[in-house]
């Protein structure tokens, strides 16, 4: 399912919230594993509605792909 299906932002910040306890947390999260693709340029996603970084972060998360601590 592509982007415009889900809407413009996917995953939502509801689904997200869900997955940590503060949205500093959640942030710096999604900031350190997007730094991380960008440079390994490899995702745990097998077709992520996402192609930038940012996106293909938040989608990991969302998915319990990545655990934030």
């Amino acid at each position: 399912m592509n982007n415009e299906q889900k809407g413009m932002r996917y995953p939502s910040i509801d689904q997200l919230l869900d997955k940590t306890t503060s949205k500093y947390r959640l942030v710096m999260a999604v900031a350190k594993r997007a730094l991380e693709i960008e440079a390994k340029k490899t995702t745990y996603m097998e077709q992520p509605s996402n192609k930038k970084s940012i996106g293909l972060a938040l989608e990991e998360i969302n998915e319990d792909k990545v655990l934030i601590k």
